[in-house]
């Protein structure tokens, strides 16, 4: 069942366009990788299937009663994130705050779905630790605990192990993994190519003409370099 469908879509802020002609389908239990160059629009991409920018023209259809609240989001992290003074627990209860509609309190609910999930997450031990005193790979754990406490369908994923050490990087991807064969359809920005064709079911890569879309089958056997190269030369794919 489709989840999300971009039609003809445009990207970019006000009228000035980062990426066009963008048309593909996410599916429940999928795992699409968005690839491309810096610039290319693959976070405007996110922020646009999070509602939080329009598109600048074209639509996008969420279907199977998909509403923005029920995706879970796991952004870049910036410095004064890293520094940010509240105990792992708090921040991975503040992601159920799109569920607690017009109570003032978290509920018993709420927090037992936190502390499920930082079980998953093998941070249990870390509940009442500040979160800036955590290494780099233990506050993306709290922090993708946190976008789960908020995902009841999808969840997106900007750069989830950008920063991280190899060991760390190779335990974020192992628990992404994970994620997705418990049933959760994933969206993620990397730039890890190896990664992206080890893992996901999709590969959208923008930022080039033609825009890619398809599986990863495809995407390795090279039909989009090839498709590029008969571009360049003046010829057909």
């Amino acid at each position: 069942m489709a989840l999300l469908t971009f039609e003809d879509v445009a990207l970019g802020y006000n009228t000035a366009k980062v990426v066009e002609h963008l048309s593909f389908q996410v599916n429940e239990g999928d795992y699409l990788c968005i690839v491309g160059e810096n610039g290319s629009g693959k976070s405007t991409l996110m922020k646009t299937c999070l509602g939080l920018i329009p598109p600048v023209s074209g639509s996008i259809v969420y279907g199977a009663k998909l509403k923005t609240t029920e995706i879970g989001y796991l952004p870049q992290q910036t410095a004064i994130q890293k520094d940010f003074p509240a105990s792992c627990r708090e921040i991975v209860l503040s992601g159920c705050l799109s569920r607690c509609g017009l109570h003032p309190f978290y509920r018993k609910a709420e927090k037992e779905m936190a502390d499920e999930n930082m079980k998953r997450m093998g941070i249990t031990h870390l509940s009442h630790r500040c979160f800036s005193e955590l290494s780099g790979g233990q506050q993306q754990r709290v922090l993708l605990a946190r976008a789960l406490c908020a995902a009841r369908k999808i969840l997106l994923l900007d750069e989830p192990a950008a920063g991280l050490d190899p060991k760390a990087t190779a335990e974020m991807y192992t628990l992404i993994r994970q994620l997705h064969h418990s049933g959760i359809t994933i969206i993620m920005i990397t730039h890890d190519i190896p990664a992206a064709v080890r893992d996901a079911t999709h590969i959208l890569h923008i930022g080039s003409q033609p825009v890619f879309w398809g599986t990863k089958e495809i995407y390795q056997q090279g039909v989009f370099a090839s498709s590029l190269s008969c571009v360049n030369q003046g010829g057909l794919p």
